[in-house]
């Protein structure tokens, strides 16, 4: 743990930056939506840094670099918060590190910008949509349901896909992040940018292997995309609406002008399926657009294939009871289809119940309804169903975000087990290690880099199994 002394070294060396070691801001920055889990909830609500800072640049950033390495402190940084496995809480003390002030874009031009690593992600495509190099503007290619307040940085280093996902794949995925410039952590900081598939290094590293800067992301032309909702008397069919859809998706090039799309042929950047169960946690918001004795999909579609879509609806059996451009449902006071899709409907329902947590699966292509609706019947009230409709490069796949009725560790992990006995991967949300989560697995080529951009191993101790203390460098510490 972080000494008295080193801190009082550290501070000395960066005099003049912003930074507070008030005990409410440590509290509330220390924190992201971990407690989504009540196992992480236990394992860290305790964990505070001692000390957070806010550089207003890259200057600034490196000597707060600089000064972390030489007094030998642990950095965490940190961007909106908005992760929900702990992947920006400091286990053990020292610097938080909040990235927020590198918030500046750096370019747009056609198909790709370039940015800073703390800018919002809203901001970030308020910019894209509002520049003129693209005649109406671009938009971002995904984004998180928590785009509002997360950071693209925070993105990149955390997360995995989003909205957006069932039409341009994976963040992971060729093409979608094509350059990160990286800062190290040591006495003399160094700037690396890795490009195309060396991205990997630090994709969904939760930030233990050196500070990112800059990113350039692609993009593509802005659509005017309109929020709909979709009810239905069963969730299979709510289901099969999905699939169908995520396989036009997969055929379609997006058209313009006056073409019209062929009976084979879907647009979309959204595709949420929702049971029933799930209509109580949105009554506020919808009321009778999403009945308690309805199934619901959420979609994001283009306003060139609305017909088409809502011929898809009627064909599975389902009722439109919204369609909305974000404009004229900010005007109605609702909320956009993503906040009512991915993990926000687990926060939708635990603003209302802490009793829920959730999980987070992967179903392989084709979806298989059918054990899906034993599995309904089979955990009945204790489990409650929730699929997002994507693809990532090897084609098709349905994220599971059900809600679970939370008893007890031991009864979660036999609900896991069940889910991988039917042939479901579980990505574990109640650990806050990457390879204990969704890797399953060190990725070497992420410690390799950590040796060569973190060598002291400084950065977000504990997060991963791949390092271990004798991986470290020694450097002698400042006397004070």
């Amino acid at each position: 743990m972080t000494s008295g002394a080193q801190i009082k070294s550290f501070l000395d060396a960066i005099e003049g930056l912003d930074y507070t070691q008030d005990g409410h801001t440590l509290g509330v920055k220390s924190k992201d939506y971990f407690w989504y889990s009540p196992l992480l909830q236990q394992a860290l609500a305790d964990k505070l840094g001692d000390v957070l800072v806010k550089p207003r640049d890259q200057a600034e950033l490196i000597r707060i670099a600089t000064a972390a390495c030489i007094n030998q402190i642990h950095l965490t940084v940190r961007g909106g918060g908005t992760g929900n496995y702990g992947q920006c809480v400091p286990l053990e003390g020292g610097v938080i590190l909040d990235i927020t002030g590198l918030n500046r874009v750096l370019s747009i031009t056609p198909g790709q910008v370039r940015c800073e690593a703390g800018m919002l992600m809203m901001d970030l495509e308020r910019a894209v949509r509002a520049d003129d190099c693209v005649p109406g503007g671009q938009e971002l290619l995904m984004y998180p349901s928590t785009r509002d307040i997360a950071t693209i940085g925070g993105f990149v280093g955390g997360g995995y896909g989003g909205a957006g996902s069932i039409r341009n794949g994976i963040l992971k995925d060729p093409g979608n992040v094509t350059s990160i410039k990286v800062l190290t952590l040591e006495a003399e900081p160094r700037v690396i940018e890795l490009k195309d598939a060396d991205i990997q290094k630090v994709h969904h590293a939760f930030g233990t292997n050196g500070i990112m800067l800059e990113l350039t992301l692609s993009l593509k032309p802005a659509v005017n995309w309109v929020h709909h909702i979709a009810l239905f008397d069963g969730y299979a069919q709510a289901l099969q609406l999905g699939m169908a859809a995520t396989d036009a998706v997969s055929r379609t090039v997006p058209i313009g002008g006056n073409t019209t799309p062929n009976e084979h042929e879907m647009d979309a950047f959204l595709i949420t399926a929702v049971e029933r169960r799930f209509a109580p946690f949105y009554e506020k918001e919808f009321g009778a657009r999403f009945p308690a004795d309805k199934d619901a999909v959420f979609s994001m579609i283009h306003p060139d294939y609305l017909e088409r879509w809502r011929a898809m609806v009627a064909l599975h059996g389902g009722l439109e009871t919204m369609a909305m451009t974000e404009e004229q449902l900010t005007a109605a006071g609702l909320p956009p289809a993503f906040e009512c899709g991915w993990n926000h409907t687990t926060l939708m329902a635990l603003r209302q119940d802490r009793s829920w947590t959730n999980l987070q699966t992967i179903h392989f292509w084709p979806l298989d309804v059918a054990k899906i609706e034993q599995q309904m019947q089979r955990w009945g009230d204790e489990v409650l169903m929730h699929h997002e409709f994507a693809r990532d490069h090897n084609g098709p796949v349905v994220f599971g975000l059900p809600l679970i009725a939370y008893f007890d560790k031991d009864r979660l992990y036999d609900i896991i087990g069940e889910f991988e006995a039917d042939g479901c991967m579980v990505l574990d949300n109640h650990v806050y290690t990457i390879e204990g989560g969704g890797m399953k697995s060190i990725d070497a080529a992420q410690i390799d880099f950590k040796k060569i951009a973190d060598p002291h191993g400084l950065m977000n101790p504990g997060k991963t199994e791949g390092w271990h203390a004798d991986m470290a460098v020694s450097v002698k510490t400042v006397s004070v």
